[in-house]
């Protein structure tokens, strides 16, 4: 039964928790410029009621803006329609529907070298669920195929680079989420400081990487199964 159920984990579920993780993650890295436009953001800035009795963003209408790694999308009121930037490594936000009295400047993209190393985790990722997964069916490839397979240097290349994908990347996000939040800290800061003078919007930190987290956590079941894998071979050549 443990037999089998190895088998099954490595054979179906850990390339399906690939595939997975690889939409997950590109879906946090291209929102919210090129799709879920107002759905998926890295960092939103949405209306705020300062009503003590609603004190949410419940029927609250007011500009918005969603940031993400690759560039913006704003709107004037909630009714209107979406305009987001041109996508880009190096993206400048377009805040201009919000009020002359928001703090914009505090909501500065983030380098450029995060993007670039997330496009190449995410193409690293991409790599390591086609090698693996050619790998884990390599038996039904015949035996030519099969033997060319076995060979100890591919399932070797192909474990490292699932592992490179994965520091790169949960790294870059990790990056990306200290820099946005101290964006959105210093945004509400700001605005609380301007008292009641100050406009009706608050900052919080996107639901992208929440996507991101999961997209790594799943993304550690097959390497660590190409992982063991490979540690196994390793043993039994000693």
């Amino acid at each position: 039964m443990i037999a089998g159920l190895s088998k099954a984990i490595t054979l179906y579920l850990a390339p399906v928790l690939a595939l997975t993780s690889i939409l997950l993650s590109l879906f946090a890295y291209l929102a919210p410029t090129l799709l879920l436009h107002d759905r998926v953001a890295l960092l939103t800035v949405v209306p705020y009621s300062s009503q003590p009795q609603t004190g949410s963003t419940q029927g609250v209408d007011g500009p918005s803006a969603f940031l993400g790694a690759l560039g913006s999308c704003t709107r004037p009121k909630n009714a209107a329609g979406l305009n987001c930037t041109t996508p880009s490594l190096s993206p400048q936000y377009d805040l201009n529907v919000l009020p002359s009295n928001a703090p914009n400047l505090l909501l500065s993209a983030p380098p450029a070298s995060a993007p670039v190393f997330i496009a190449i985790a995410i193409a690293f990722s991409i790599l390591f669920f086609i090698l693996f997964t050619v790998i884990s069916f390599r038996h039904k490839m015949g035996s030519k195929v099969a033997a060319l397979l076995d060979k100890p240097l591919l399932p070797r290349a192909s474990a490292w680079i699932g592992v490179f994908g994965f520091i790169i990347g949960i790294t870059s996000f990790l990056i990306l989420r200290m820099w946005f939040a101290k964006a959105v800290q210093d945004f509400n800061n700001s605005i609380a400081a301007q008292g009641q003078q100050g406009p009706n919007l608050i900052a919080t930190i996107g639901n992208a990487f929440t996507m991101v987290w999961v997209a790594y956590a799943f993304f550690a079941v097959p390497i660590i199964s190409s992982l063991t894998k490979l540690n196994i071979t390793s043993t039994k050549q000693i």
